[in-house]
């Protein structure tokens, strides 16, 4: 798919979340149908995906934990997709630095950080070493985006 200056137009108007596409429209000049077509486009191209945002804060209970993972083997997409399919992680993302992998995962009130490593973590073979990140307090900051 062509990503042309339209379609960058669009995902700058998502990039905050949803959006109607009557707004979108009237600030491009463009018709309600038009974005429509171009977001589902985007969407069934897998060049756009709508989530959800929690302010882990918010939370009662709940903890937002990032992990990052060392691997002893390089068999990262497969040990990612591995990861992603634990009890509780929310994404896992391929890495650089001194991590292979970064999971973020939503501990709560039945489940903490000592039973995800050892009872789900455990589960995958070639981990070298795991480092953990608690959220107590998050801030969904304004980043410059690339579009």
């Amino acid at each position: 798919m062509d990503i042309d200056e339209t379609n960058i137009a669009i995902l700058r108007h998502l990039k905050d979340g949803r959006k109607s596409y009557k707004l979108i429209a009237e600030a491009l000049s463009l018709t309600e149908n038009t974005i429509r077509s171009r977001v589902n486009k985007l969407i069934d191209e897998d060049i756009l995906k709508f989530s959800g945002s929690v302010q882990i804060d918010a939370l009662a209970g709940h903890n937002l934990l990032y992990l990052g993972i060392k691997l002893k083997s390089m068999d990262l997409q497969h040990k990612a997709l591995e990861f992603s399919k634990l009890k509780g992680v929310v994404s896992a993302g391929i890495v650089t630095g001194r991590y292979d992998i970064i999971l973020q995962v939503l501990l709560g009130r039945d489940y903490n950080l000592l039973e995800f490593i050892t009872e789900q973590v455990a589960k995958i073979e070639d981990v070298q070493t795991v480092e953990s990140f608690i959220v107590y307090k998050g801030y969904n900051l304004k980043v410059p985006y690339i579009l």
